[in-house]
């Protein structure tokens, strides 16, 4: 019987070389350690302008954008280090997320982020600054709660 780590270590060899398909033969500027969901979606109109920092997530079926049609815009659009963008989640042409942010799931992101915050809605605005992120955008006290919660509730796995 094929155990589901089996799955796993497949699904991280997919995912690196879609990261090296989307760098090589695009353009975009994704940092080796970024995951990108399977199913996230990256702007191929103006590919240079993908810019994704060390160690963040982009979550299933996020869109991030460079170009907007409409106003006949192809810019630059920034996440920095240790972002998570949630999933469904959109990044509209032009806007710069600060490192260690969270962008919360099926946001559209209109504006720029500052660093350390976590921004919500449509549009997506900030609901709370000064936050401590870890790898990948993960909250600091993440694994502090996790370890609380098992212990409350005899969880031994």
């Amino acid at each position: 019987m094929i155990s589901i780590n089996y799955f796993k270590s497949i699904r991280r060899i997919l995912i690196k070389i879609r990261a090296i398909y989307l760098t090589k033969l695009w353009g975009m500027d994704i940092h080796p350690t970024a995951i990108l969901s399977l199913s996230s979606k990256m702007d191929k109109v103006f590919p240079v302008g993908v810019h994704i920092g060390e160690k963040s997530y982009v979550a299933f079926e996020a869109r991030i954008l460079t170009h907007d049609m409409v106003r006949g815009v192809y810019t630059h659009t920034r996440i920095g280090k240790n972002c998570f963008i949630g999933g469904r989640s959109t990044i509209l042409p032009g806007v710069h997320i600060g490192d260690g942010c969270i962008i919360g799931a099926c946001s559209v992101v209109t504006k720029d982020i500052p660093p350390y915050s976590i921004a919500v809605g449509n549009p997506a605005h900030v609901v709370k600054s000064g936050i401590q992120v870890g790898e990948y955008g993960r909250l600091i006290d993440a694994d502090k709660n996790e370890r609380k919660y098992r212990a409350e509730n005899n969880f031994n796995a």
